[in-house]
């Protein structure tokens, strides 16, 4: 397999490539299910095309919490097959898929009433870990234990005394959501998909009844594209209505959208070596390592305003941090907080709300000959999501065509991870750089970490931290744009790196060095640097300002105060 680049040359190839002859399945939308059908796709043997208006994962799929679990939860609604399933994808991506991605997490469940408590959610852990291990994909996790309250103030002294009686602590897995689709992405076109960002539909094209094909703009060098191909699927997320418009066909089921916002504080905000999960009155809440910080999410809110930026409501960071709160011993405000991000999850919702429930699964169709929709699912269970996908689309095309075989294809950067992980000090030492600064790119990239490594050796500059970032290394940013598709500064400090919700000042102080070296790369000359750059902190005034706002309607109102710099 060649590693692929998915460079400014790369992506002008690329829809070239696609406009040039029929594809046997082009994927419309970018997110984790929409790059992972490219990949079922791809190596099934099909030709394969994706095309993302935006860029990748800039919508729910790099707005998530960040976790890659079996949905614990889910027992209690009695979900067993949901949540089998997403234990089995949680197994292969620890072990096999992603390694270098994906990592186990300890989550501390504080219980507080004694006895019938500890029973009843041991036991549900208990099966959790007995379910994990029945699909021989649990060893790479510990079991769950039983804490007494002593014990679980060691743990976790960030926690009230009287907060808890005991404790259970258990282990599921996260990944850097965003990260995690990129490399999707590079895998796929690593085994000749052709991928595109902003490159948007603008409609499709009928043959009769038939859907043969989608006009695609290309939103920043403008032109269009007539992109046929025998099979096209729908894989928009929170858009799916607004795609199936275009083609101007009832679908046979909607998506709702529903809102959830995460807060990012600094780890030493809260005392603990365990993350946390709290009952709600609605739901649950997470208190998530990320690094050198905390991640606490989320929300479960209605929204029907702008999808492309939904906006984080003074009352919705109100609410985190009140249940946060509630069972911390120093309590948490406004001030802790570093960053702030909404997303919206597509829960699928039927005819009538009366008839239907919204639901986490996931559904395929094909509401018209040529198009297969897919739609709901949760992020872990992305890859069969992707096959029942691919295998619908396979259905409308003429041919025998391979089973899926994603479960046995690892993510760029898997193969040889551990190895070179064993090496990591050798490879700080051949570099210069301090193991800690390899470890983080290892863990990052994985094997191709060794990319980035040699920008460092050809410009030694590169290997210096960003002067208000010192977690990413300058080198990170270049290569977000000469290897993994960033068009715009805001790409590289919201989804290739984590600056824009990692740093108290979002992102803004950084943004002139990150931007001076993208340049280069993107032939950028010093007004267009002086344009991204205006455009980002514009960006983070409009955030800032929806977040002190009261309530979603004026939230949106004032996200929207910043335009995107490519108009959409």
């Amino acid at each position: 397999m060649r590693t692929a680049t998915l460079g400014p040359a790369q992506r002008a190839e690329s829809l070239a490539a696609m406009a040039e002859r029929e594809l046997d399945v082009l994927v419309v939308g970018a997110g984790v299910v929409g790059a992972g059908v490219a990949l079922d796709a791809v190596t099934r043997g099909l030709s394969t095309g994706l095309v993302e208006a935006r860029d990748w994962a800039s919508g729910t799929s790099s707005r998530s919490s960040k976790l890659i679990h079996g949905g614990l939860r889910y027992l209690e609604m009695l979900d067993f097959a949901l949540v089998r399933e997403a234990l089995k994808e949680r197994g292969l991506l620890l072990e096999r898929l992603a390694p270098h991605l994906v990592k186990p997490v300890p989550f501390l469940y504080p219980l507080q009433h004694k006895g019938w408590e500890r029973l009843y959610a041991g036991s549900g852990v208990a099966l959790y870990d007995a379910m994990s291990m029945a699909r021989g994909h649990g060893r790479g996790l510990p079991t769950h234990r039983h804490l007494g309250r002593r014990r679980a103030l060691r743990v976790a002294p960030a926690l009230k005394k009287d907060a808890l009686v005991g404790a259970l602590q258990y282990y599921d897995a996260q990944m850097d959501d965003a990260r995690f689709v990129a490399t999707l992405v590079r895998t796929a076109a690593s085994y000749g998909a052709k991928a595109a960002n902003c490159a948007r539909v603008t409609g499709f094209l009928r043959e009769g009844e038939r859907v043969v094909g989608a006009r695609v703009e290309d939103v920043e060098a403008g032109g269009e594209y007539e992109i046929r191909a025998r099979q096209i699927v729908n894989a928009t997320g929170v858009w799916t209505d607004d795609t199936q418009a275009m083609v101007g066909e009832r679908g046979q089921f909607h998506v709702r959208a529903s809102k959830g916002i995460h807060l990012v504080v600094p780890r030493d905000r809260i005392s603990s070596s365990s993350g946390l999960i709290l009952r709600t009155e609605k739901s649950v809440l997470f208190v998530i390592p990320w690094g050198r910080h905390w991640i606490i999410g989320t929300t479960d809110t209605d929204w029907d305003l702008d999808k492309t930026h939904p906006a984080a409501s003074s009352a919705d960071i109100d609410y985190l941090l009140e249940h946060v709160n509630s069972v911390l011993a120093v309590p948490l405000s406004r001030d802790d907080v570093e960053g702030v991000y909404a997303g919206l999850r597509p829960l699928l919702a039927g005819e009538s709300d009366a008839t239907s429930k919204l639901s986490r699964e996931h559904t395929v169709a094909h509401p018209a000959p040529g198009l297969v929709v897919v739609a709901g699912g949760k992020y872990t269970t992305y890859r069969v999501m992707a096959k029942d996908a691919v295998d619908e689309a396979v259905r409308g095309l003429d041919q025998r065509v391979a089973d899926c075989v994603t479960e046995d294809v690892p993510l760029m950067g898997a193969e040889g991870y551990r190895a070179l992980w064993n090496a990591r000090a050798r490879i700080a030492a051949r570099t210069g750089l301090h193991v800690v600064r390899v470890e983080h790119l290892l863990n990052r990239f994985g094997a191709m970490a060794e990319e980035v490594l040699d920008l460092v050796v050809a410009d030694p500059s590169l290997g210096e931290p960003l002067q208000f970032a010192d977690d990413y290394l300058r080198a990170e940013i270049v290569y977000a744009a000469s290897h993994e598709g960033a068009r715009h500064l805001d790409d590289a400090l919201t989804r290739r790196t984590r600056i824009s919700i990692e740093t108290f000042d979002r992102g803004t102080r950084s943004a002139l060095e990150a931007a001076e070296l993208m340049a280069p790369v993107l032939g950028w000359d010093k007004s267009h640097i002086a344009r991204e750059v205006e455009h980002y902190q514009k960006r983070v005034e409009a955030e800032r300002e929806s977040q002190r706002q009261p309530d979603d309607l004026t939230a949106d109102a004032a996200r929207l105060g910043a335009p995107d710099i490519v108009p959409l």
